[in-house]
Parts: structure tokens; sequence; C-alpha cells
């Protein structure tokens, strides 16, 4: 007796239906086709468990399982509660002609109880688009699925419970949410909020354009400056997401299973790799192509502590996502590509001991010193950044003041309305929505300068000996600091102000 059971696999971010055909018959034998992974091929081990403690059997008989298309490698354990279900209607064991109208994922405990999947919401997004009527799947992932409308989707405990469903009609328990009420929940209390920081007026004015634009930042300063203390701060003042970029975020993050038991992520991510992390850590990749950490930091903020002490090679990848905001990953058999529009934020001390120019500093570093660390941040990747901000150490009197700062808040609203007319400036552009995005022809079209600003530009250009992408990046901040002031000119301060946040381009930098 043959039966079809419907499941899916993940390919990069998106869902593709697969087909589990399950036919029963005479002989002996369990045999599993399909381009299978190692946690599929031993899943007739769990499944027979599961089955037995809950009073079902797999049948004495040839069983042949495939799973369709046949000719794309399928991996993980998501699959056991699809291939039970099949075995249990091929085997006559349970009776229902609903079972192809549902989408069914689930890793089987023996007790037959369900253990999270990953990639519940591509899967979801895609039953929907296919017209299934349902989505069965563990109970630990279902609000995550439940975002998706007009589809039912229902999250189970025990394999009993489908298996009663199928059989008896038992009624299963539909999870419904309401997307628009989980995307709008109050954020106006973060954890980490401006209020706090002591002093660094300048640098809180140049993380609140880095903001407003989607501009990168590198922040260098001394040992205990607050470099991460402001760096995990930005989030609490960039714009709220859009729900499409909520949608986009949860999908990156689904697909690696981290979503536990919640919905639509509505707050920015905030990633943090350390200095160790490997080249396909960061970038994603391996035999089975992941997200890396700059797509987990999608629509959010990666923040790269100690920016020399990471490997050159793992540096280097990077510059190409911050160009195309997307990373490609190739493979014999198929190509998968991620999106990685974040705002990078790094941080690192001035010189290999932590101290430039001090006379009072506790360790020197000889010029061959300086240059060696320095040298490991190639000019490439520093023209990407388009903010260079030094941070000086906050001295006593800031730091025993009693008077709070401005608050994220306060700040954001500032971003926000910033961000809104560059919403509007770039209105009918798919793939440009902020300043740090715009290319070439839009900087032309929208930086345009007076005479002054042009020779104040040309002049910082010949004495810092600045290269063209560094011209671009000071008129992309230029045109933040504008649009902050709500201004539809640049003029001379904007572009003098820009200038300033090109620390890394002073002679005594990088020689």
């Amino acid at each position: 007796m043959l039966s079809k059971v419907y499941g899916s696999a993940v390919f990069g971010v998106e869902a593709q239906t697969i087909t589990c055909e399950v036919n029963v018959d005479k002989g002996v034998g369990y045999h599993l086709v399909g381009l299978p992974d190692n946690a599929i091929k031993e899943s007739n081990y769990r499944i027979a468990a599961a089955l037995l403690n809950n009073g079902y059997r797999i049948p004495g008989k040839k069983i042949t399982l495939n799973l369709a298309p046949a000719d794309l490698r399928k991996e993980g354990s998501a699959y056991d509660l699809t291939l039970a279900i099949g075995i249990l209607a091929a085997s006559g064991q349970i009776k229902s002609a609903s079972i192809e109208k549902y989408v069914i994922m689930g890793e089987l405990s023996l007790d037959g109880s369900l253990q999270p999947i990953k990639g519940a919401l591509p899967i979801a997004i895609k039953a929907q688009e296919e017209g299934f009527d349902g989505f069965i799947l563990p109970l630990e992932n279902a609000k995550e699925a439940a975002v998706v409308g007009n589809l039912k989707v229902y999250g189970i405990a025990n394999i009993s419970e489908v298996i009663a469903f199928f059989d008896k009609g038992t009624p299963l328990e539909q999870i419904v949410i309401d997307t628009r009420a989980e995307f709008y929940k109050s954020l106006d209390f973060p954890e980490f909020d401006f209020s706090d920081v002591k002093g660094q007026e300048s640098i809180k004015r140049c993380m609140e354009i880095a903001a407003a634009g989607g501009h990168n930042v590198i922040l260098i300063g001394p040992p205990g400056a607050g470099k991460t203390m402001l760096a995990k701060r930005l989030p609490s003042i960039l714009p709220p997401m859009t729900l499409h970029e909520a949608l986009e975020t949860t999908k990156i993050h689904s697909v690696v299973g981290k979503i536990k038991n919640t919905g639509l992520m509505n707050e920015r991510p905030f990633r943090s790799p350390h200095h160790t992390i490997s080249d396909v850590a960061l970038v994603g990749g391996g035999s089975y192509p992941q997200p890396g950490e700059i797509s987990l930091s999608h629509n959010g903020v990666l923040f790269l502590d100690e920016l020399p002490e990471f490997k050159r090679g793992a540096l280097e990848v990077l510059r190409q996502p911050l160009e195309d905001r997307e990373v490609t990953i190739s493979r014999a058999r198929f190509t998968v590509t991620y999106p990685s529009s974040f705002m990078l934020v790094a941080s690192m001390n001035p010189s290999p001991g932590g101290y430039f120019n001090d006379p009072d500093a506790p360790v020197s570093s000889s010029p061959a010193e300086m240059q060696r660390y320095l040298s490991k941040i190639s000019g490439p990747l520093l023209d990407r950044i388009d903010i260079h901000i030094e941070v000086t150490p906050v001295p006593f009197e800031k730091l025993s003041e009693e008077r709070k700062g401005e608050s994220s808040v306060v700040i954001r609203k500032r971003v926000t309305a910033a961000r809104s007319i560059q919403t509007k400036r770039f209105s009918g552009m798919d793939t440009v929505h902020y300043n740090a995005q715009m290319n070439t022809k839009q900087i032309r079209e929208f930086c345009a300068l007076d005479e002054v600003s042009k020779q104040l530009l040309k002049n910082a250009m010949e004495r810092l000996n600045l290269s063209a992408r560094a011209y671009d990046r000071i008129l992309k901040v230029a045109r933040t600091i504008a649009d902050l002031e709500h201004t539809t000119g640049i003029s001379g301060d904007h572009i003098s102000e820009a200038i300033q946040y090109r620390s890394l381009d002073r002679e005594g930098w990088l020689g």
C-alpha cells in the first residue's frame, strides 16, 4: 500500500516542499532513498521506539521510503514525524484521506514527544503559498509559524495527538497569534540606554548620525574608554523595524533554530562574535550551508570588538557583503544567497599597547609595531566604513555626575524622523532605503554641493590623500547630517563635520 505525506526542506532562507512516499509490500527490509543524510537514515530507530511506546509498530514487511525530489540532499531530524505518519498510513494502522492536505514536520523522542525543528517560518510561508490546509509541527515552533496568515498551524507535544487527529478525528488546538500586535509590542524601555552614558557627547552625536543614515562605524580608543558600552546601545536608537524587515530577520534566525517559542522578532539583532571566529562562521557556508553572523545581523548591528585581532582572511570576506548587502554561497549542486544588510560597528585600540601619543601611557609601541598592528586592517575595508571616531576616557568629573544624559527614546525620535526623509527620497527604489546604501549615481543626484563646499572637500581630499570611495563616504555622511537638521541642501558645516569622522585617514595613523 502506498501513502504520501508532505514535509519541507530549507535551502538558504527559502523552503521547498518534499513529498515523502511510503510503500509497504511483501518481504522484509527498510529502504530509505532520496539523498537523506545520516540524521534521516537513523530515523527508523527513533520512529520504531516512538511508535512502540504509543501502541503502534513498524510493520515487519518491506518498507520503501522515498524523499522526492530525489536529486536534492535532505538533512536533519525534522522528517521523523513525516516518515512515521507515512508508515502508519501505508500499513493501514491509521486511515485518513486528509493527510495529504497538511505539511507535517517534527523530530521524535523515543517516547513519542516532539522536539523543535529549524526553519519553521520559511516552511510555513511555503505551505501557505502552495495551498496546504495546515502545518503540523512541534509546539515550541508553533508561534513562529503562526505569524503566517491563511494557514492553520497546530503545535503538537506528542505523536499520539497527530495519530488521534488523523485516525479518530480528534481535533487539534490551532495556534493563532495577532501578527501585528506581536510586532508592535512596546519597545520604549531598551535594556541598554544612552541615558546611562556619562559624558561622551561627541561620540553620542556620531552614533546618532550613524543610526540615522545606516552608516558603518569604527571606534578607536584606549582600553576602558567605553567603546563596547557605546556599541551595545546603538540598537536602542535605530528606527523600529518595519513588518517586512521583521519577517526577513525572523526567517534567517528560524533557519538556524534561534527562535524559541516566540513569534515575530521585533527588535533589531545585535551580534558580537569573538575575534577567533572562522571565515565560515562569520560569512556562512559549510557542507550544508547555514547563515553566518553577518546574515544573523541582517537589519541590525554586527559588532566586531578589537578589529585588528580578527584574522585578516575573515575581515576580507566582509568586503563584498558590505557593498552588495547579501552573501552568495556556491556549492557543486546548488547556490544559496543570504541577505546581509547590516550596520558594521567595529572597535580597536589605537596601538598594540592600547595607548597612542600618550606620554603617560603604561605601554608604548614602536613605529614598526604600530604599522604592523594597523596593517592588519586593509585600506579597502576601512574605505567601506563611513565614520571613524576617536573615543577618549571620560574624566572623573563627568563620571561622578548625578545628572542623566539624553535617553535613547528621545534620540530615536530624531533618527526616525531623518529616516522618514530618506524613505521619501528613495521611494520607488527597491535596493536603496537609507543614505548609506546610495550608489555613485544617487550620490551625484542627492548630494549636490555649492562652490564653497566643493572647495572645502577638495582641500581635505588633497591634504588627507583620500580615495574616491572615501570621497563618497563623506558625501553620504554629510547628507545624513543635513537630514537630521531637516535641510534640503548640504552646507559647508555638514561637509566639515563629515570630514572630522575620517580619523584613520589623518597623517600619523596609517603613515
